[in-house]
């Protein structure tokens, strides 16, 4: 439950299904590559992280670098542990901001402050809420400042509590509310038929055809950023290569099934998103509002267009109050999980009670956050972070996953180690898949992943050019496109925080040197 609290999140409910109604690289193009890396990626990934875990943990280890310190028995081995500690804080810098909206928008629906007249009232509300229009609006007392302290306060006050009585506790009772709300929320949904009599065509079954139906699959199959979005949806919503994974397997028992569990949380997660998360959002907003609506991205699809939609429902506060706090309970499921692995590292690397870890991790990510909330014109900030650790650092990690099991471990050794208690086997076909597919396929995946967005990389042989896009033009710029300050201050940010990151393993490593074989 508690892995299963951690991938289902808020991708589920806002990023999934922006992604699958994209009019240019979503639909049946979309679904065909994201359940191929789901087989391919996903699935074997997440068996690796859990066995690698579980290895770590009867060695004694709880955080990436220390497992990989144990599994390498090489000096520089803990290093290649510095993304599961930075990827899980890092993300958790702007994840808890976008979590302290869905309280806020949970609280106003349900007390009708929701209800505006038109969709540019809906996008100002969503502007002022967020801070969008001036940096500085939220720590001056705008917006979502209350609802992003009472959030901050009460995640740390659950992970104090420990595994047990706080993360396990939370997940035991959220996960089933999460699921009973989006029961409620996908009944209310597949009930609406088509809302106005005069457009039959704007429907529920309507909406459901635009986001499944197999339109020209062959032509998005060739396009790279088709599979590049299936392959970092995978990614972002098993929570592989967050670092998560590895870290709440550390804790089983040396003969604990993880091949079962590996697979019931992936399904659980999987069941979240196409069934549940797919299948409210995208219907819901065609029904009432168009194909022109469903093709408003992740915040304008769950923020501005959504309540748009509960707000022409009867009993439109209370399913739109139950959406949010669907997304709220989601949300805190998974930002749990990413205090965690920070937790752990500092226990067992500088020899940190629960109290001084915590306090030292909850100055670290306050930092993170203010450069979050203050930056917040545009959400350039924001933004920025999400791209260099949510995108980059999440396929790094996973990548590295998957190279440390086969190198370090050995694919028939690891095979061994993953089947030790094992009520079911993983099926034989896997085997070749994760010593060759896997790895070849992330590589190539990542590779047009940074020529395409981290580049801008042209590979006509008749005119190479370099020509960077978003986040990187936000840090060099060019003629048409001045540097962004707010970008490049995140971005030395991060790499403060990198290098601040490595250090802390360094010293730790100096402690591990002096534990007992």
């Amino acid at each position: 439950m508690a892995v299963a609290g951690s991938a289902v999140g808020l991708g589920n409910f806002l990023r999934f299904p922006g992604l699958v109604a994209d009019p240019e690289t979503g639909g049946g193009a979309f679904l065909v590559a994201y359940f191929v890396s789901l087989l391919l990626v996903g699935l074997p990934v997440c068996w690796v992280e859990w066995t690698l875990g579980r290895f770590g943990g009867s060695r004694g280890f709880n955080s990436s670098p220390g497992i990989f310190h144990a599994l390498l028995g090489r000096p520089w081995g803990k290093y290649l542990g510095l993304l599961g500690f930075v990827v899980p804080v890092g993300v958790y810098f702007y994840y808890v901001v976008i979590e302290s909206w869905c309280l806020g928008y949970a609280w106003h629906s349900f007390a009708g402050n929701l209800d505006l007249a038109d969709p540019k009232a809906f996008a100002g509300f969503f502007a002022g809420f967020t801070g969008q229009g001036e940096d500085g609006h939220l720590l001056l007392g705008g917006g979502a400042l209350a609802f992003f302290a009472a959030v901050f306060v009460l995640n740390f006050a659950i992970i104090y509590r420990g595994i047990s009585g706080g993360i396990e506790l939370v997940c035991k009772w959220g996960m089933p509310l999460l699921i009973l709300l989006a029961l409620i929320l996908l009944g209310r949904v597949l009930t609406l038929g088509a809302p106005d009599p005069s457009r039959p065509e704007l429907s529920v079954w309507n909406g459901l055809g635009h986001m499944w139906n197999p339109k020209a699959i062959a032509t998005g199959l060739s396009n790279p950023a088709v599979w590049l979005k299936a392959a970092s949806q995978v990614f972002f919503t098993l929570s592989v290569g967050f670092g998560v994974i590895i870290t709440y397997a550390s804790y089983l028992k040396p003969k604990d099934d993880v091949v079962l569990s590996g697979l019931t949380s992936s399904s659980a997660n999987e069941f979240c998103e196409v069934a549940l998360g797919g299948l409210i959002t995208v219907p819901a907003a065609y029904a009432f509002l168009g194909a022109s609506a469903v093709a408003g991205g992740t915040f304008a699809l769950g923020f501005n267009v959504l309540p748009q939609v509960f707000a022409q429902m009867p009993m439109g506060h209370f399913f739109g109050g139950c959406f949010f706090l669907l997304l709220f309970i989601a949300a805190i499921t998974s930002s749990l999980s990413m205090l965690q692995p920070g937790i752990a590292f500092l226990e067992e690397g500088l020899g940190l009670d629960r109290p001084r870890s915590v306090a030292l991790l909850g100055l670290i990510t306050a930092v993170g956050c203010t450069l979050v909330l203050w930056f917040s014109k545009d959400l350039k900030a924001l933004a920025t972070v999400d791209f260099w650790i949510g995108d980059i650092g999440i396929f790094l990690q996973g990548t590295l996953l998957i190279y440390v099991f086969n190198l370090g471990l050995g694919v028939e050794r690891g095979w061994q180690q993953a089947h030790l208690g094992a009520e079911m086997r993983i099926p034989g076909i896997f085997r070749p898949i994760l010593r060759w597919v896997t790895p070849a396929y992330l590589t190539a995946i990542f590779a047009m992943f940074l020529l395409t967005n981290l580049a801008g990389w042209n590979l006509s042989l008749a005119s190479p050019a370099f020509a960077p896009t978003g986040p990187v033009l936000d840090l060099v710029g060019s003629a048409d496109a001045p540097a962004s300050p707010v970008a490049r201050l995140a971005f030395l940010f991060l790499l403060t925080f990198l290098a601040f990151s490595a250090l802390l393993i360094h010293l730790a490593g100096r402690r591990w040197s002096r534990r007992p074989s």
